[in-house]
């Protein structure tokens, strides 16, 4: 039979091969038999064997038939990519079918695809993953489980919904398929993704068809083409990004290294000392955590600050979902390096979670959904919180999980959807308990009001929200029960955690600058209104109060500003504790907070934090004023408003954070000359005993890579039967006095009582030696010292040592 004239051809069929001289010749006689039985139905028809440099007798086996119907296209060696980019430009059918040379999903399988293609999708590709699909001959288990894996990255980052791209049986409209094939780059396997995406990208759509396919021998795929595939994913992803994310990713990168820029380029010798002690704390969770994997120690459990005791890791903010993966980094660079590369990236991961979060749920303007997240990630409180407390800076979590919770309440998968949101909650506690609480504050703020304004869309949620919340549980509980055990009911684990009658919001600091304010902020009055310079929870200032007060009032119609008004003023009003003050009145009022303060898990959060869920609902305020704003046709209306945005943001721009140059480490430390002093099982007493006021020990111990023990710490612990949640290990009397006299520099008169007292405590610690490094009042803790032990300690290698081992 003679070829049909171009443009005539109602059907291609495309093999793309190489090397195929063992299998191609049974798939073209099936193809042709196949075709060839009923002239009618599929009319004028051609087979184009796209050969891709192949060095056997594959071209020679196509060539050799007579039948001008089945054509060769040759070209070098590109890879699968460039041979069906080939194949499919040299096409004419109207109609274009793709199958691999193998034909692992039959021929006979085209009759769905084409019932599907005329039904009005553009392509209809053969399926192994939908119902109705049968598997003959299976693949090698590691395959298939890699083939899943692959199926599942795809879904998740190009084509949502297409359960199977990689099936090799597809039938697309021919001159739509001969477009995308044309502007395709890959050269691997990932052209089917690059392909599908280019149909789902352009609103053409696609149709999953069940085949029938079976694994069959002589496959050309290696181990390393796994490798190759997912670099071929990975510069798809880049390449599908907008120039405008791409951008917005970088400058929350550059905002976020300029935030740390005093101690990025060497955290190892500067200290943020608007940290107080939590960056030595911090640095000795990270470094923990990466000694107990080298050692195969317990990851929720240490001993080596609160000897003999220990520190029950789970019940402290120890951040094993990210200590855990960074363990080689702090192995190899040290805890500073690791922990600054974690606050560094995480700010500007959290600001990019934010922003893709406005970006699909908010607003579609690029820079108005960057302004916001710019606002939810490095508002004044992240700003503060930035100096001590990565629980509250690396927040990625948290916006991804809002938006997989508003998936649920579409209905539409949720089964898949609650198992996600329950990973995603598993994670999430183990990057920070109160985070999530506070996220799930917010989040339960938003549903209330956003359910009374909009009721026709809140009858319809609640259902499979409830249901795929049910399901998240059912998820979750499994992966975190034995670590909550742990952190609830494990050694040296505690009730609650009180924080004092300070740690609630004063109204006046919703109002006020913060100290980090580039051009408005005041230390002192920061700090008059704020426990610390790592605890300015709110200081949003009056000029953003004042703006959003107004967008408020201006986009009052739409339902998505009212609850997000609602959330912010919600959250800001339970920020202020169960009692508060009007400002410039001894009048004292309850608040909303004293429904929850005394519950479990609420009792131990620092109820002014609660502000911090007024950054994200404000900055999505912004952005819908900002693109309302910028699609105004009213040059003036614009400027002016444009203006007003720029004047409340203003005071709100951080300054970089500050840094100071961090104290040596004695050499007695570095060098191992502790080394003779402590014995198996024993401490070493650094004087006085690290605690709140000063862990500079746990830096001198990660200094000595962990090799000794020490009492007191600066962690999370039990206080007397009660198991009362406090600061550090339960005091003794030596270890009190020692700290006085840090202090004070004042040395009380140290008798036999005394000194009988020091021998129970040093027994206690288990102590081999007692350390006094240079310090304020060192003079004053070494007369103690001489006093207590009764001998004059020894100069080793910078610091006084007074070895417990001899006696007199």
């Amino acid at each position: 039979m003679s070829a049909a004239p171009a443009g005539d051809v109602d059907l291609s069929v495309v093999v793309p091969a190489f090397n195929e001289e063992q299998r191609l010749g049974p798939t073209l006689d099936a193809v042709t038999r196949y075709l060839g039985q009923d002239e009618g139905r599929w009319g004028h028809w051609e087979v184009v064997v796209a050969d891709d440099g192949s060095t056997d007798s594959t071209r020679d086996l196509v060539t050799a038939r007579e039948d001008p119907r089945i054509r060769l296209v040759t070209g070098p060696r590109r890879g699968k990519g460039g041979a069906l980019r080939l194949g499919v430009a040299a096409s004419r059918g109207r109609r274009v079918l793709v199958t691999d040379a193998d034909l692992a999903a039959p021929i006979e399988g085209l009759e769905q695809l084409d019932k599907a293609l005329s039904e009005g999708n553009s392509a209809a590709i053969g399926s192994r993953r939908v119902p109705g699909a049968t598997i003959g001959e299976r693949q090698h288990r590691l395959r298939e489980l890699l083939g899943r894996a692959g199926n599942l990255l795809i879904r998740r980052m190009f084509l949502p919904g297409v359960r199977d791209t990689q099936c090799g049986f597809k039938l697309f409209d021919g001159d739509q398929a001969r477009e995308a094939f044309a502007a395709s780059r890959l050269g691997g396997w990932g052209i089917d993704v690059e392909v599908l995406r280019h149909f789902r990208c352009a609103d053409r759509q696609i149709a999953e068809v069940p085949v029938h396919w079976s694994h069959q021998p002589g496959s050309k795929v290696g181990p390393l083409d796994y490798v190759r595939f997912l670099a071929e994913l990975a510069r798809l992803r880049v390449r599908t990004l907008r120039p405008a994310d791409l951008l917005v990713t970088l400058l929350f990168l550059l905002m976020a290294m300029a935030l740390y820029s005093g101690r990025l380029f060497d955290p190892d010798h500067r200290y943020l000392p608007d940290s107080l002690q939590d960056q030595n704390q911090w640095e000795w969770f990270f470094g923990v955590t990466a000694h107990n994997l080298a050692h195969l120690h317990n990851p929720f459990f240490s001993d080596l600050q609160g000897f003999p005791d220990g520190v029950n890791l789970m019940a402290n903010t120890v951040m094993l979902g990210l200590t855990v993966p960074v363990a080689p980094l702090t192995l190899l660079a040290g805890p500073a390096v690791a922990l600054s590369t974690v606050m560094t990236l995480g700010l500007a991961a959290t600001a990019g979670a934010w922003y893709r979060l406005i970006v699909k749920r908010v607003v579609r303007q690029r820079a108005a959904a960057f302004v916001g997240a710019s606002l939810a990630a490095f508002a004044p409180p992240m700003v503060s919180h930035a100096n001590a407390h990565p629980n509250f800076v690396v927040l990625f979590m948290i916006p991804l999980i809002i938006d997989r919770a508003l998936r649920l309440c579409t209905g539409t998968r949720v089964v898949r959807d609650g198992i996600v949101l329950g990973l995603m909650a598993a994670y999430q506690i183990f990057l920070g308990e109160e985070p999530l609480l506070l996220a799930a504050i917010g989040m339960l703020l938003f549903a209330g009001a956003y359910a009374v304004v909009r009721r026709d869309v809140a009858k319809e949620a609640w259902r499979p929200l409830l249901k795929g919340l049910l399901i998240a549980a059912a998820v979750c509980l499994p992966i975190v029960a034995y670590p909550l055990a742990w952190q609830f009911a494990g050694p040296q684990s505690y009730s609650h955690m009180p924080h004092g009658d300070n740690s609630a919001n004063s109204p006046l600091a919703l109002l006020s600058f913060a100290e980090r304010s580039l051009v408005a902020g005041n230390a002192e009055r920061a700090n008059a209104l704020s426990p610390n310079p790592t605890e300015q929870n709110a200081f949003y200032g009056w000029p953003l109060v004042l703006l959003a007060f107004a967008i408020a009032v201006r986009l009052w119609e739409n339902a998505l500003v009212k609850a997000l008004a609602f959330t912010a003023a919600g959250a800001a009003v339970l920020s202020l504790g169960p009692t508060f003050r009007i400002p410039g009145t001894e009048k004292e009022y309850p608040g909303p907070w004293a429904l929850l303060a005394d519950k479990p898990l609420f009792e131990s959060v620092i109820e002014g934090r609660v502000a911090m869920v007024c950054a994200p609902a404000l900055g999505m305020l912004l952005a819908l004023a900002l693109e309302r704003l910028l699609a105004t046709p009213d040059r003036g209306t614009q400027y002016v408003g444009l203006l007003g945005v720029s004047l409340a943001l203003l005071p709100l721009v951080p300054a970089p954070l500050k840094t100071v140059e961090r104290p040596q480490t004695p050499a007695f430390f570095t060098d191992g000359a502790w080394k003779p002093y402590v014995r198996s099982g024993e401490s070493l007493v650094t004087v006085p005993l690290p605690d709140a006021g000063d862990a500079s020990p746990l830096h001198w111990q990660i200094e000595a890579d962990f090799g000794f023990r020490l009492p007191g710490g600066y962690f999370n612990g039990p206080w007397a039967d009660g198991r009362t949640g406090i600061y550090g290990a339960t005091p003794r009397y030596t270890s009190g006095m020692l700290s006085d006299i840090r202090d004070t520099g004042a040395v009380p008169v140290l008798g036999k009582e005394w000194r009988a007292q020091a021998q129970r405590d040093f027994a206690y610690w288990r102590a081999g030696a007692l350390v006094v490094a240079p310090q304020p009042h060192a003079d004053a803790l070494r007369k103690a010292v001489t006093e207590l032990v009764g001998r004059p300690g020894k100069w080793v290698d910078g610091v006084w040592v007074w070895d417990l081992h001899k006696s007199g």
